[in-house]
Parts: C-alpha cells; structure tokens; sequence
C-alpha cells in the first residue's frame, strides 16, 4: 500500500535527498496554458464568462454571482448548533493567536535629526478563496478571514465554488462561517476564474449583479487544487499572492517510542484530502515502520474515504522513509520540507527545536495535524511543495506592508551632505548630489 525508503546508511548530498524522497508531481505549468483562457475571459467579460465558467465546471448556472445577504443569514440560522459552537471555538482560538502577529511600528534616531520610522499599514482589499471540489472548508474561511482582519483589512471578499445541491450557492456552511465572522461579500465562484475575478475585478450583467460585480483587490489568498495554483501564477505582480499551494502534506519524524496506532491514524487523516495529498513517515524503527503498515490496512479498509485514501498512500508522494537516527531523520525532514510535520520522538520538544523547515510542526502524541486543522489556533493555510524552505504559513503578516518614513532636518542633512555627493558622483548620477547642494 506505501513504499519504503531504506535511507540507512547512506551519506547523501541535499540534491540527491531532494531527488530521493517522495514529493507529489504537480505540473502547473501544463495547468497554467489550461488556464490562461479562463484568466483572460473572465477579464474581458466579467459576470458572463463567469456563469459559463460555472455551468462548464461545477454544473450549474448561479442565479446570483454574489450571494445575497438573506441566504447568507439563513445558513447562519440553519447551522448545526454543534458545528456553530466548534466555529465559534475555532474562530476565538485562532483570532487570539493571530492578535499576536501583528508587527510593532518603531522609530529610530539614526543621529540628532535624523529620523527613521517603520509603519506596519493593511493593503486596502483582499480576496479569499475557499475550495469546494471533493470536500468544504468552513475552516479555510476562518483562518483566511481571521488573519485578514486581525491585520486590519478594511475590504474582504470571500468566494466558494457554486454547488448544485445549494442552489447555485456556496455550501450552507461556507456561508454561514462567514456570517459568523461578519463578512456580506461572498461570491458563488469557484477555481481559476474566481482568481482571476479578485485580481481584475468583474462588470455586471444585469440587476442581479449590478454595474459592478467585484472590485479589483490588492492580495489574494486560500488554498485550491492545481488550476488555482496556475491562476494565481498569471496574476501574480497584478497583484498579491500567498503561495502556490499544491496538495497537502504530512510528514511525522517518529522514534520507536512513537505509537503506530496515532501515526497511522495521522497519516489516513491528510490522505483523506485529496488522491494527490502525500504521507511521509521518517523513522528510526524499523519496528514502528512494520506496526504502521499493519495499522494502515486495517484503517485504510474502515475509513469513510477509502478509495481516495488508497490511491494517496500509494502514489509516488507517499512513502516510509527508513533513516539511521534521530540527527540522521532531522537532515531527511529538513530537506523535505513538510506543510505539516509531527514529532514524535523521545524529547520532541527538543527535536522539534532543531527543525529549520516546515509549515507548522505539531510536538507530541497529543498534537495530531487534525488539531491545527481546526482548533489549535495556529493557521492551516501552509507552504506546500518544499515552499517551507523560504515561505511562511498565511497569517498576519500576508495582509500587511512595511513604508518606512524618513525625516530628517537642515543640520541632520547639512552632516551627511558630503558623502551623498561622493556616493552620487561615484555613481555617476550627479543630478542627484545637485539636489542635495540645492538645499544649501
């Protein structure tokens, strides 16, 4: 059902790591030519190629592109009441870590007169998307929206593909989640025209729509499957972009202290995403290894997406991965760069402590992948694809941007006037040491 990596014993450079271990294949390129027609149809012809798009793609025509607010409030109304009070949970949690991201303006006094300030100032207008294929995202609509207005976004617009079973709507519980947290601009459009809606705005085609559908927005965020991915690729320098996410991914680094039962749970648990989603045990035992398999089978067979699950843990993302030791398995997750690392090992506190990449990492037995999924307060939305090596998880710090503002007075300038025309004449850019000179 998963392959196995015997690592042991073999000294290897990073680039033979990376082309050895297990990483799902993910062509955005070829997705990318797919999608460019969308891209530019949706700018040419806003509310109407976006009804074709939807009947094309998600089989139903939407009534309303944007859903009005009474559908909104009904699925607020219509709620489980134990799904309601699992969102508000999940809402508070994550709303109390990410009140903690936002960055410190501060001032510094480069020399008498001379002052330098940073401000940490919200981009205007964020769109952000929340899939609707094979499963839906309540919990993608809390972690985007939170971070956007912990950051303090004045303008957020939300959009979910059309679902047939709704209407033409969002699923009731995308909709109600954004009733919770107080957003009225949700729209029913899904996949690479809803990217290409948030970065070029959308026209109207009639009364349902109004003269403007949707304004141009400045970020776009959310996770989606690989034509998402494309379509933020085309538009990104229009505007922002969080990443390009792919499939999801655990990795579990795991001793023989580890219990095969919780790491085989763990590993089902992100398998059940998507066939493409990749699975990666790195272990110390060959022991735990053998229990794992064991305990997959019989997880594998009772579980609710069985066949997804399956061709998950089969592909060629998904393996066991056999390392000599704990320094050995750290060098081997290190170049991995999980979305989502567990540490399961004797002192994983410690351990922990020594990983340089991943999206999140999850420490101890009691601290599954699940939990940060819903409830930890961490955010969900991650790097995928090795991204961790030099990107972070979305959170504040993906709404804002830094402008430094620089004061100085006649004698702070009048100090260093010397030097800039030195500097301006090496440069051979003597216009700028005259604008200097004109000040005295």
């Amino acid at each position: 059902m998963i392959s196995r990596i015997d690592l042991r014993g073999r000294s290897m450079s990073r680039r033979e790591l990376l082309e050895t271990l297990p990483r799902a294949e993910l062509d955005v390129e070829s997705a990318t030519e797919q999608v460019a027609p969308i891209v530019a149809s949706v700018r040419a012809h806003g509310a109407v190629a976006l009804r074709d798009l939807a009947e094309r793609f998600d089989g139903v025509r939407p009534k309303h592109l944007r859903v009005p607010a009474d559908a909104i409030q009904a699925a607020v109304r219509g709620l489980d009441p134990l799904v309601r009070a699992a969102l508000e949970e999940s809402i508070s949690r994550v709303r109390t870590v990410h009140a903690a991201q936002r960055p410190a303006d501060f001032t510094v006094e480069v020399a008498p007169g001379a002052q330098v300030r940073q401000r940490w100032v919200p981009v205007r207008r964020v769109g952000l998307y929340v899939p609707g294929g094979l499963a839906v995202y309540p919990s993608s609509v809390v972690m985007n929206v939170v971070a956007a207005q912990a950051a303090g976004v004045g303008s957020l617009a939300v959009a979910s593909p059309p679902q047939r079973d709704n209407g033409g709507l969002p699923s009731p519980d995308v909709l109600a989640t954004c009733g919770l947290l107080g957003i009225d601009e949700v729209y029913a459009v899904g996949g690479a025209q809803a990217i290409a809606m948030f970065a070029y705005g959308a026209a109207g085609a009639g009364p349902a729509d109004g003269e403007t559908l949707c304004e141009p927005v400045d970020v776009i965020t959310g996770p989606g499957n690989v034509y998402v991915a494309a379509a933020k690729r085309l538009v990104r320098g229009v505007v922002g972009i969080d990443a390009e996410a792919g499939p999801t991914e655990i990795a579990i680094l795991a001793d023989g202290t580890a219990d095969a039962t919780h790491v085989a749970a763990d590993l089902v648990s992100q398998a059940e995403h998507d066939p493409l989603a990749a699975a990666v045990l790195v272990t110390t035992s060959v022991e735990l290894a053998g229990a794992v398999e064991s305990k997959l089978s019989d997880r594998v067979e009772s579980t609710a997406n069985a066949e997804r699950v399956m061709r998950a843990l089969a592909g060629p993302q998904s393996a066991i991965v056999l390392v000599d030791n704990l320094e050995h398995g750290l060098e081997v997750v290190n170049a991995y760069g999980a979305e989502h690392l567990e540490i399961q090992t004797v002192d994983a506190a410690a351990v922990a402590e020594q990983v340089t990449s991943a999206g999140a990492i999850f420490v101890g037995p009691y601290s599954p992948v699940s939990l940060g999924d819903y409830m930890a307060g961490s955010n969900h939305v991650l790097p995928t694809g090795g991204c961790a090596h030099f990107a972070s998880g979305l959170g504040v710090h993906s709404f804002v941007r830094a402008i430094q503002v620089i004061e100085y007075d006649s004698g702070a300038l009048a100090a260093v006037s010397d030097r800039i025309v030195a500097l301006a004449d090496a440069e051979r850019l003597p216009a700028h040491g005259e604008a200097i000179r004109a000040r005295f």
